[in-house]
């Protein structure tokens, strides 16, 4: 268990999700984490959900918190960072998790503190998220440990260079998007075979998550995972032809193209 405060500034769906897993983790106890909101019927919601510490004021969440995650839309961040900038504490780290936010810009704003930027997922939220972290060149080794055990605490984290977020974005960031659509359309396809839905999105979902823990937990190529399901002349391999002739895979790497090209745009 970690002895640090770990605040939220923000409580959309992805400061749930990392809120959820940390607690589930046990990094920290729920006392231990505060987070705020700007309304109070969300707080009431996230208090009641999650037991955590609440409140409608952002400063109060800089004032408590040794780690401070500013969970807000990235119009946002200018008003936000504005009004904490002068409460910053020197020992603080400040972790931005907007596409697009760049640790120059956050430092432009709040001045000579120690920031991180982070693009975490939603699975987060059942401990499977997939989060890339670039950091401050002043944070020293101690921090860098602790900022990786909160992203650890709810999946995997990854130290990647900063220019390299935008297509972190396109690969990790938004790709549960394309996984969801991917079940759907699969479920789709054994309904149309008479499987029941709802036993079609439970057989979809878990075959995805058997063959992605196929290639994360054997290391062989996904490649020859594909061939070794493939036999000569058999089920599978009418469809990977199928999925070629359609243009499967070109389709998602020009949507992740698209993707990092907009993240990209909203740089700053």
């Amino acid at each position: 268990m970690m002895d640090k405060c770990i605040g939220f500034i923000g409580c959309g769906n992805m400061a749930k999700a990392m809120i959820g897993g940390i607690i589930k983790s046990k990094l920290v106890m729920p006392k231990s984490i505060i987070a705020s909101a700007r309304t109070k019927k969300t707080l009431e919601e996230v208090q009641n959900q999650y037991g955590i510490k609440t409140t409608l004021d952002n400063k109060e969440v800089v004032k408590e918190a040794d780690y401070i995650v500013i969970a807000v839309k990235p119009y946002m961040y200018d008003d936000v960072l504005e009004e904490i900038k002068e409460i910053i504490k020197e020992e603080q780290v400040i972790i931005g998790i907007a596409a697009g936010i760049s640790i120059n810009y956050m430092k432009k704003i709040l001045g000579d503190v120690l920031v991180v930027r982070a693009m975490p997922n939603t699975p987060a939220m059942v401990g499977e998220g997939m989060t890339a972290l670039a950091f401050d060149k002043n944070i020293d080794g101690v921090k860098k440990e602790e900022v990786m055990r909160i992203f650890n605490s709810f999946g995997k984290c990854e130290t990647i260079n900063e220019d390299l977020m935008d297509g972190f974005t396109a690969l990790s960031g938004s790709s549960p998007a394309y996984v969801y659509m991917m079940i759907e359309a699969m479920a789709d396809g054994g309904v149309l075979e008479g499987i029941p839905r709802k036993q079609a999105y439970k057989m979809a979902a878990q075959a995805v998550l058997g063959a992605a823990k196929m290639v994360l937990d054997t290391g062989i190529h996904p490649g020859q995972l594909k061939d070794n399901v493939c036999s000569p002349k058999g089920t599978t391999i009418e469809a990977v032809a199928k999925l070629e002739e359609k243009g499967f895979r070109t389709a998602i790497i020009e949507a992740m193209k698209v993707c990092a090209d907009k993240s990209r745009k909203m740089s700053k």
